[in-house]
């Protein structure tokens, strides 16, 4: 009995506790339930503050950004097309030619001696051939017998322009006006046709090759613009595309250009990574909205605009171009609709909302 008592009086302290504690905050809940309770009731609904943005017609770039390589308008390793002894070397590392510059002197003195030989030789058949001719003239000699002569007076012209060409290859020149890289010869060695003398690079106007994918590819047109920046350089400078591929890639499903841009400066290097953004055309008059705006639905997307009554008003869209902040709206607004830019997740159809137009 007397355990019973005392588990009798715990629990009744154990009560007395709980309704010490929880009765203020009961009470207190009871007392601000109505105005609550009349606010979910059909009170009137604080209107939600958005930001919105007023459509006008504005020019759009349909454009591509893309990676690309910067090339040479022209390049070439100078090689030897005879073998023989370099005996001068005509220039510095770096340094700037002009086309037809003497770059490298091989030793031409068995051809000096061939074609000093040969000139004799031709003397003697020019003057034979000069005599035959006379006497054939006064029917002294068969024409066979002057054929022969005059056989071999060509024959020695022809020789002659032979060794003339080998003593041109002995001198090695620029093709092209360039810059000269780093010499891989010295004087006094023996180089043949396989050895790189020295390779020179034009690069003004600069080349850039870059691909874009095949969807794009009925846009494509001589002249079109594209902008290109470097990791050296964040400035953009223009270009050209001056020519394309007649196919497409199969690998990649892409088509490769190149374009063109004035280099003067120097500061594009051949093998440079850069980044271009290819504009493949201009729509002057295009309804453009920010991104954050449009919702994308199951069945296409949407935006929300000011309605009449100053409530969210719910638009299905068609869009076109996207850039990386703005979509292009085909259809479904209108030039001077205020468009929702913020909020657009928490709003619905027909709630009020407070607008604060932006620029």
């Amino acid at each position: 009995m007397k355990k019973q008592t005392k588990l009798l009086l715990l629990l009744g302290i154990l009560v007395l506790v709980a309704i010490a504690y929880f009765y203020p905050r009961w009470s207190g809940q009871q007392e601000t339930a109505p105005s609550g309770a009349g606010a979910g009731a059909g009170g009137p609904m604080d209107p939600l503050p958005v930001t919105v943005i007023k459509l006008k017609k504005e020019p759009l770039s349909n454009q591509l950004q893309v990676s690309g390589t910067v090339l040479p308008n022209e390049s070439v390793e100078i090689k030897p097309e005879i073998s023989g002894l370099v005996t001068k070397i005509n220039f510095k590392e770096g340094q700037v030619v002009s086309k037809g510059t003497p770059l490298v002197y091989l030793n031409d003195n068995e051809l000096q001696a061939q074609f000093q030989r040969l000139q004799y030789t031709q003397k003697l058949f020019q003057t034979q051939e000069s005599r035959q001719k006379q006497l054939l003239a006064r029917e002294a000699i068969s024409q066979e017998e002057y054929d022969i002569v005059l056989n071999q007076y060509n024959t020695a012209i022809s020789d002659i322009n032979l060794v003339e060409a080998q003593l041109e290859k002995t001198v090695i020149r620029a093709p092209f006006t360039g810059r000269l890289g780093l010499r891989q010869i010295s004087e006094g060695s023996v180089i043949n046709p396989s050895n790189v003398i020295v390779s020179i690079v034009n690069s003004d106007p600069i080349k850039l090759e870059f691909s874009i994918p095949e969807r794009y590819a009925s846009l494509v047109s001589i002249g079109s613009s594209i902008f290109f920046s470097s990791e050296s350089s964040k400035e953009e400078v223009e270009g050209k595309v001056y020519a394309f591929e007649p196919q497409i890639d199969a690998a990649t499903r892409t088509l490769k250009l190149r374009a063109q841009s004035p280099n003067k400066s120097g500061k594009y290097l051949p093998g440079m990574f850069v980044k271009i953004r290819f504009v493949l055309d201009i729509e002057e008059e295009a309804l453009l909205v920010p991104a954050e705006a449009v919702i994308p639905e199951l069945s296409g997307y949407k935006v929300f605009v000011v309605g009449a009554d100053g409530t969210a008003e719910q638009r299905i869209i068609e869009i076109g171009t996207r850039t990386d902040t703005q979509v292009q709206v085909i259809s479904g607004l209108n030039e001077g609709d205020l468009v929702l830019t913020s909020g657009v997740m928490q709003v619905r159809q027909g709630m009020p909302i407070k607008a604060t137009p932006i620029n």
